[in-house]
């Protein structure tokens, strides 16, 4: 059975920095994608970054391009989202999303397995 599970949320300051993670199991090979998405209370759900697991290929959203960065962990069903210089902004429940034998997309509704989310706060 495939579980995804993300950690790391946490209150921290305008500028400061998080590192969320993402571990996916229950893949029996490595052709998935993980994908970060956010959704602040009374927004819409947005993309922010996706990564192929296979080949570490990677898009961004442009709201976060230049100060996120997606990666794949040592071992090999964990991804990073690494956050730096945030934003109030940026405050959001982030949820992590994995789908099998697909592209590196940023549309939610290509997901298929879904975490439960981590709060990001981050405080002017």
């Amino acid at each position: 059975e495939v579980h995804v599970v993300e950690s790391g949320g946490d209150l921290v300051q305008a500028g400061g920095s998080l590192r969320l993670s993402c571990a996916a199991s229950g893949f029996t090979f490595d052709d998935y994608v993980i994908g970060w998405f956010r959704q602040a209370p009374g927004k819409e759900r947005e993309g922010v970054s996706c990564v192929i697991r296979r080949d570490g290929r990677t898009r961004y959203a442009d709201s976060v391009k230049g100060r996120f960065t997606i990666s794949r962990g040592n071992a090999k069903n964990t991804v990073y989202l690494q956050m730096n210089s945030l934003k109030p902004e940026d405050t959001a429940v982030y949820y992590c999303a994995a789908v099998m034998f697909s592209t590196c997309s940023l549309n939610g509704y290509e997901y298929s397995y879904w975490g439960q989310g981590t709060q990001v706060t981050v405080s002017a």
